[in-house]
Parts: C-alpha cells; structure tokens; sequence
C-alpha cells in the first residue's frame, strides 16, 4: 500500500478495509442481531393468546354473531356496566351490572359471570360469578393482579336466553 492511498478509500482493494464493504456487512449484522431479539423476545413471553379450540369457534363464527344480534334485538334487553375510571392493580375494586328491558326498567336474570380477559397475558385472567343485590342489579368484588388494559365480558343468563357485554378497562398502578 502506498503512503498516497488513505486507509479508507474507495480505491482500496482489500476487501475488509473498503468503507462500503464494512457499512454492508455493518448493517447485515444489524438486522441478524434485531431479528435474534424479536424470536428470543417472542419465545420468553408468549402471551398463549390462540384459542385452543379456536377452528371449531371459527366455523360458525357468522351464525354466531348473527344470532347474538338476533338475541339482542329480540331480548330488547340493555346490560349496564358500572365500573370505576381509576381502577388500582391489587386493590379490592366493585363491579356493577344493571339488567334492564326494553321500558328501562330493572328485570331478573338466574346468574351473571363476569370473566376478565387480560389481552396481553392468558394466565392473570379470571372468571366470577356476580350476586344478586336486587332485581336487574349485580356486584361483583375483585382485584386485578397486574396493571394494564383488561376487557371485562359479563354474560348475562336467564331460562334458555343469554346475552353478553363486553367492555375494555385500564387498571394503573
């Protein structure tokens, strides 16, 4: 190598010392590095969010939701959640549920079960039966281990009809 040629030139021949030969492999190990974290990433925290039998929910999934709404419609009842805006992770916190019909006006229902689904982990998530304060009014009490968002489902059951409600909260710290 001569003393008028610069270390890193363009004009260098060896391989490992051209600019463009390093920026090239400099990125290649880049993205072979992102790539190794996203699968290590994607192996230590699977959320485990696939239904185990989610084919044979799928299949149905139009008559399914077409006869939810034809349930809804004919049932005309309203399902009220009440659910406090500042909820805390593991602090006893109430949940309400108000059942009423078409006029407005509270009705029964044999049971209520509250399940709250945990979007980003299967394991914290839980299922509670409701009590019955009084006619068309249910309750119940819970604490939710982890902070973050949580969708609260309740299924509302009466006879042979049933009708669900779902509704997405936030629990801080």
């Amino acid at each position: 190598m001569s003393e008028s040629q610069p270390f890193f030139s363009q004009d260098n021949k060896q391989a490992f010392r051209n600019p463009w030969v390093v920026g090239w492999l400099a990125i290649l190990l880049l993205v072979v590095l992102v790539n190794a974290a996203f699968i290590i990433t994607a192996f230590m925290t699977n959320p485990g969010l696939v239904d185990e039998d989610y084919y044979e929910k799928g299949k149905d999934h139009e008559r399914t939701v077409q006869t939810k709404i034809a349930n809804r419609e004919r049932l005309g009842w309203k399902i009220d959640f009440k659910v406090s805006d500042q909820i805390k992770a593991n602090t006893v916190t109430n949940i309400y549920i108000d059942l009423k019909n078409s006029q407005g006006d509270l009705i029964t229902a044999d049971s209520v079960m509250l399940n709250a689904y945990r979007p980003s982990d299967v394991s914290a998530d839980f299922s509670l039966p409701m009590e019955n304060l009084a006619p068309g009014r249910f309750v119940v009490t819970t604490k939710f281990p982890l902070k973050g968002v949580w969708d609260l489902n309740a299924t509302v059951a009466s006879g042979e009809d049933s009708l669900d409600i779902t509704r997405r909260i936030n629990v801080t710290e």
